[in-house]
């Protein structure tokens, strides 16, 4: 098991491993948040997809979201999904 050809075959995967997860790294650091966490989605943002929602334009609010906050088309598709107008306040 002493053979250099092994132990050198070894030492490269070893060290291309190594440089895998160093890449994976950075690219999971260089992705956006979710804004849903820090508030990045302000009441007027979320009025003007309501708007975009109720005129039918769908993918303009998701395109809209994506751009505002980093969201992936996924995330931002099912966050416009969910949006429901408050409810009116009660009468007093």
């Amino acid at each position: 098991m002493s053979n250099p050809i092994v132990i050198l075959l070894l030492t490269a995967v070893v060290v291309a491993a190594v440089i895998a997860l160093i890449v994976f790294a950075v690219r999971a650091a260089q992705r956006p948040r979710n804004a849903l966490v820090g508030g990045g989605i302000g009441p007027e943002l979320v009025e003007r997809l309501l708007e975009l929602k109720a005129s039918d334009q769908f993918d303009q609010a998701v395109f809209l979201v994506r751009g505002e906050t980093g969201m992936s088309h996924r995330s931002a598709a099912r966050f416009v999904r969910k949006l429901r107008p408050s409810p009116p306040p009660p009468p007093p």
